[in-house]
């Protein structure tokens, strides 16, 4: 599925203008974590070439971006990761051979079971590939891709557009910690992002005994939210601290008497013991008061009532001991505002742990 205009040359004005980014109503599976965000710790461990662009381009976070003027010593300044153009091997066989291709190999920042793959090539016009292939390998911590390494195909050899998000829906229900990007025969990617579920290693959570319940690496889930206005739900469980607004969640002003929320599904069955709210960087915009409750499926329950939170401050909450085990939480910030991380300390019980196990072994 290619979402695109018509990939002319440019000459000049808005860069983006002939240019559409997946809509997420139309490809859903956007929604889902980028199991290979930067943020979370993915990587572009190597690739066969990088002459124009550098590999690390491909996981970078924030949207392409492209400057006409920008030359360097060896030709146009791209963001993204391209590769020089491949010859035939004389002047009677001038083009490549069909099978020539070039390739990356990335590791997931999280891994998971793969849902979706956008392969953009936004301000790459006449220099994309004209074939991309994904495939997937599960490997150890230890263990880095090799000859022997067995690749499972993701997204078949298929025709790409130029300056354009491709997105290629995934339907193959394995675990993957590592992905192998390759494009037919040579040319520039601007992004790749590989959308999908978190699945945890349940013996290294088990190792950690307490830990954040809802955190994206350890398999939480913004499921739902009131309002994405300014930026998506699913930056408030990101590692590390907000550096900036656009690094949380933040909502667009309120002109009625209602209040926004979060639900977010957690990693497990289990037991949240602490809560920390930070309004990092939200400093004329945070919420007045915000409310916990959680729920295993049925009811909802009260575990923090409406607090007052402070700007650009770290709120650290010590819950009830006799708080219920859950599966899912809510977060009400009332009456709007931004949040730019949600931590829920906790541990998993039985049940929980049980149901990780049982996945991490079927995938």
């Amino acid at each position: 599925m290619t979402f695109e205009g018509a990939a002319a040359p440019y000459a000049g004005g808005d860069p983006y203008a002939d240019y559409r980014a997946p809509d997420p109503d139309a490809v859903p599976f956007t929604r889902l974590t980028d199991l290979a965000d930067r943020r979370l710790g993915g990587s572009v461990i190597a690739a066969n070439d990088e002459f124009f662009a550098e590999r690390e381009g491909l996981l970078r976070p924030e949207r392409p971006r492209f400057d006409p003027a920008a030359y360097g010593p060896k030709g146009k300044v791209m963001d993204g990761w391209e590769t020089r153009r491949r010859r035939g091997p004389g002047p009677d066989r001038p083009h490549p051979d069909p099978d020539d291709h070039d390739w990356a190999l990335i590791r997931l920042g999280a891994p998971g079971v793969v849902r979706g793959v956008v392969v953009d090539t936004a301000h790459f016009r006449g220099n994309h590939p004209h074939e991309v292939s994904v495939e997937g390998a599960a490997l150890r911590p230890d263990e880095p891709p090799g000859e022997t390494t067995a690749w499972i195909p993701l997204v078949p050899r298929t025709v790409v557009g130029g300056h354009a998000a491709n997105a290629f829906p995934v339907t193959v229900p394995r675990r993957v910690t590592h992905l192998r990007l390759r494009q037919y025969p040579d040319g520039g990617v601007a992004r790749l992002r590989a959308h999908g579920e978190v699945v945890a290693d349940p013996g290294w959570l088990a190792a950690l005994g307490t830990f954040d319940l809802v955190a994206l690496e350890h398999g939480g889930v913004a499921e739902d939210a009131s309002d994405r206005f300014y930026s998506p739900p699913e930056h408030s469980i990101m590692p590390g601290r907000s550096r900036s607004m656009e690094e949380g969640w933040e909502t667009r002003r309120r002109r009625d008497h209602g209040h926004d929320w979060v639900r977010y599904r957690l990693a497990g069955h289990g037991v949240v013991r602490a809560v920390e709210i930070d309004t990092g960087c939200y400093l004329g915009n945070a919420p007045g008061w915000a409310a916990l409750s959680v729920s295993a499926g049925g009811d909802w329950h009260e575990v923090l009532p409406r607090t007052p939170l402070r700007p650009d401050t770290v709120h650290r909450l010590v819950l009830d001991p006799a708080a219920p085990p859950a599966t899912h939480a809510r977060l009400d910030v009332h009456p709007d505002g931004g949040i730019a991380r949600l931590r829920l300390h906790g541990s998993l019980t039985e049940r929980g742990a049980a149901g990780l196990a049982a996945r991490y072994r079927e995938l």
